[in-house]
């Protein structure tokens, strides 16, 4: 029973200390400017770290792209525009379809009167 007794005599002491308390106005621009430019900060240093973990496994991909360049130059002449196939099918037993689609017909040159 004495902790709440020492519990609610520590609260009705304390009420009226709060009470007197002046409200604190931020400044323009004071606190919140610092607090953006720490946070700004803060999200600089998390990208650097980021980045500095990331750089090797970049540049390691860096050099297997350049290294697939010739064959994904070839492959892209043989394709052409991408918007010309079908969305890729699975048939059952493993096999991948990339249909073409048929081209539209072309357009009478002739004009009707």
């Amino acid at each position: 029973m004495r902790p709440v007794l020492a519990l609610a005599l520590c609260l009705t002491l304390a009420a009226p200390l709060a009470a007197e308390e002046t409200p604190v106005v931020p400044e323009a621009g004071g606190d919140m400017d610092q607090g953006l430019s720490l946070l700004g900060e803060g999200a600089r240093l998390l990208f650097r770290g980021l980045m500095a973990e990331m750089e090797p496994a970049l540049d390691e991909m860096a050099e297997q792209l350049q290294a697939m360049e010739p064959m994904l130059r070839s492959l892209a002449e043989m394709i052409g525009d991408i918007r010309n196939y079908e969305a890729p099918v699975k048939l059952p037993n493993g096999d991948i379809l990339i249909r073409r689609r048929p081209e539209p017909p072309a357009p009478d040159t002739e004009i009707e009167l």
